[in-house]
């Protein structure tokens, strides 16, 4: 056993801090005294130091092994600046060339080398295996250990041969240290390792500091982000989108807005990413707009602000992405744009793949969900989550917290959830439950004879969404569980059974409602949200008098979105006209300079100043998709055909061809028309629109009727509003 040395003054003489944070200095005796350690401990909450210090104390070099480049780089780079020497640490992964890799091997030989950050994918390679076999290793680091596991959000297949390749190597000691983990996850991760006899260090999840805010995902979402970080200059953010396309359109917008934002992913070229990431460092700019692979390591204390403009694919993925916020323990805003059709393209992705990996990423998702629609405190479901009990009633910290909802009595709901669950044996997942409530004969409830059951339709008179409500607040509460092994299988706990023999008082609050919001692209019908009626009810008049004198429907010259656009932001040049959604140059041209006329002129006689800050300047479609398909439809090639090399669904391109087409630009389709419609088909809907004083789909298909599918109406709406308007 080690000898006791004064870790207080370890700490002060390598690091210059004074004291421990939380459970530091007991891992690092624990490590010294040469036991294997599982640290559980959020981000901000000083990982590294845990492995960091024993390493410099210890003879010999420590191993870390972690997932990614820039993490390392940070790491060497800080340890660097505390010793005099910079071979005290190094890294061994694919971005050094030979002769670095030589200068790393002599420094460990030499016994300079006190850490050596090796990336999972290098450790499996023959000839390191070998070089280390001749190093005396303190102990081994597993840093970012949740990829071992498929129920963690960033699994990694190679994660998993660690143990047999430290067994080739040598023993030593073994710290696997992780920022998020769910009881699954961390029972994963030691089983795995090896190390289930380890001692287990978990600090509280709660970041009281952090404030969690869900919002519904609107069309004015861009809008939404534009006001918030105006409202927030000069402080440091982070917004996390799910596609690399998406990151670099919104860079741009935000660019074009006049705010200091620049892109990062994988996807970029490893300078210009470096780089950015740097400045976002060095605070030469205030946002950066990322893909997941940003941040991993990022040791930046003072982000304000995480917006999730897409929801994340897991709760443990949300926690660790909102917890690069307010690391310094100072304000750290985490907002969430959330609809539940960008969960159904998520679930979309997964197709194709592996059922085992499907059915996990359906739960992760499940949960994600149920965390974004639930109205209970935020704090307490995410802790609940993992694993940890919150006793507070109000956090004060979260959207739910500051705007309660009414709580209505569930007593004999749960009770009514409880009895269904037992009469299906705790072999179903909460959707299943709702259908035998609901009384919903579908396959699977016939396969199991259970319509048969006193139980079935016993929860008919409630909505689906308060049955959700009240199991997941039931799970909260401890009166279920779920079988995370098994797929998410609901569990009645003694709690549970002592509540239904004994019903007690249980309240729940419903769940929030996220209406499903109109896509962006292209933005129509709704009732008019325009900031100023007035201005709003002489523009569709205007627009009247234009549609009778040309003789085309109203819609076809601006639509009511546009209309309500132009009555907030009271554009009044054509040029600013172009900043509307849905008007392009060619509209803006046509149509724009009676209406800009009109604004002006109201703005004057009313004395009203004009709100720059709200006008969100959309980049000019500069988007390489919507040039590449306009080139491609010049070219006569099928839309089919198009939506296939672009990779996206026929749906999607409709979306891109119907943006381009609403704001101006004129596209002849007829050739692909032609092809795949019959003629007296397309004159008839054709004619529908031009009597039609809506362009509505579902108004066109009931009028129509069901002779006529949405693809050919769409399609032949975009040859009637090209040929009518632009």
């Amino acid at each position: 056993m080690a000898e006791r040395i004064n870790l207080t003054d370890q700490l002060k003489k390598y690091f210059g801090f004074d004291k421990f944070k939380g459970n530091q200095e007991a891992i690092i005796q624990n490590l010294l005294d040469g036991n294997d350690t599982f640290v559980l401990m959020p981000t901000g909450g000083g990982k590294s130091l845990c492995y960091q210090l024993p390493s410099l104390l210890m003879d010999g070099t420590a191993i870390v092994i972690s997932p990614l480049i820039a993490l390392m780089k940070n790491q060497v780079d800080a340890m660097r600046n505390f010793s005099e020497d910079d071979g005290i640490a190094h890294f061994i992964n694919s971005s050094l060339n030979k002769s670095a890799i030589d200068q790393v091997k002599s420094d460990i030989l030499s016994g300079k080398t006190k850490l050596l950050y090796v990336a999972p994918e290098s450790l499996t390679k023959d000839e390191y295996v070998e070089f280390l076999r001749s190093v005396n290793i303190s102990f081994y680091a597993v840093d970012e250990a949740h990829c071992i596991s498929e129920w963690g959000h960033d699994f990694r297949p190679e994660y998993r041969r660690i143990r047999p390749i430290i067994n080739e190597i040598g023993k030593a000691p073994l710290i696997a240290l992780t920022a998020t983990a769910t009881p699954k996850v961390q029972h994963d991760i030691q089983k795995n390792l090896g190390m289930t006899d380890a001692k287990v260090f978990k600090s509280s999840f709660n970041r009281p500091n952090l404030y969690y805010d869900v919002r519904p995902k609107t069309a004015n979402v861009d809008k939404d982000i534009i006001k918030f970080i105006k409202a927030n200059q000069e402080k440091s953010g982070i917004i996390y989108c799910l596609s690399r396309k998406k990151v670099e359109e919104l860079a741009e917008i935000l660019q074009a807005n006049g705010i200091n934002a620049r892109a990062y992913h994988a996807g970029m070229d490893s300078n210009t990413r470096t780089h950015n990431q740097d400045d976002f460092l060095m605070e030469k700019i205030d946002v950066i707009v990322a893909t997941i692979a940003f941040g991993m390591g990022i040791d930046k204390p003072d982000v304000r602000y995480v917006i999730h403009y897409d929801i994340p694919k897991s709760l443990e993925g949300y926690y660790q992405e909102t917890g690069r916020a307010g690391r310094d323990g100072g304000e750290g805003q985490c907002i969430t744009f959330y609809t539940n059709k960008d969960l159904q393209k998520l679930e979309k992705f997964m197709q194709g793949k592996p059922v085992a990996e499907q059915e996990i990423g359906k739960q992760l998702l499940l949960e994600t969900a149920a965390y974004a629609e639930s109205s209970v405190c935020r704090r307490r479901a995410l802790l609940h989550y993992f694993g940890e009990e919150y006793m507070e009633e109000n956090c004060g910290n979260c959207d739910n917290c500051l705007n309660p909802k009414k709580q209505v009595e569930a007593q004999e709901l749960l009770c009514t959830v409880i009895e269904a669950i037992t009469a299906v044996k705790e072999n179903f997942k909460a959707d299943y439950i709702i259908d035998i409530l609901q009384g919903r004969e579908t396959s699977e409830v016939q396969a199991h004879l259970h319509e048969d059951l006193e139980a079935f339709g016993s929860g008919m008179g409630e909505e689906d969404k308060t049955w959700n409500a009240v199991i997941r607040q039931a799970l909260i509460a401890g009166y279920l569980s779920k079988d995370v092994e098994n797929y998410g299988l609901l569990k009645v706990t003694p709690e549970g059974h002592k509540f239904l023999k004994k019903p007690q008082s249980f309240k729940i609050t419903e769940d929030n409602d996220f209406e499903e919001v109109e896509e962006e692209t292209p933005a129509r019908g709704g009732g008019s949200c325009a900031v100023d009626p007035g201005l709003y009810s002489m523009l569709k008049d205007l627009r009247k008098k234009l549609s009778k004198k040309l003789e085309i429907p109203p819609y076809v010259i601006f639509q009511d979105p546009s209309l309500e656009a132009m009555a907030t932001i009271y554009p009044v040049t054509t040029d600013e006209l172009q900043n509307i959604p849905g008007v392009g140059a060619g509209k803006a041209k046509r149509y724009g300079e009676e209406f800009c006329k009109l604004i002006k002129r109201h703005c004057q006689e009313n004395e009203i100043e004009r709100p720059e800050d709200l006008r969100v300047r959309t980049v000019a479609n500069k988007s390489k998709m919507k040039i590449s398909i306009v080139q491609a439809i010049d070219r006569k090639v099928a839309l089919d055909d198009i939506a296939l090399s672009k990779g996206i669904e026929f749906e999607d391109l409709l979306d891109e061809v119907e943006a381009i087409v609403y704001s101006g630009t004129k596209l002849n389709i007829d050739y692909f028309l032609d092809e795949i419609m019959d003629e007296d088909h397309l004159l008839d809907i054709y004619d529908y629109f031009k009597e039609s004083t809506t362009d509505n789909i579902a108004d066109a298909l009931e009028e129509l009727g069901e002779d006529f599918s949405e693809e050919e109406v769409r399609l032949v709406r975009l040859k009637f509003i090209s040929e009518m308007a632009n």
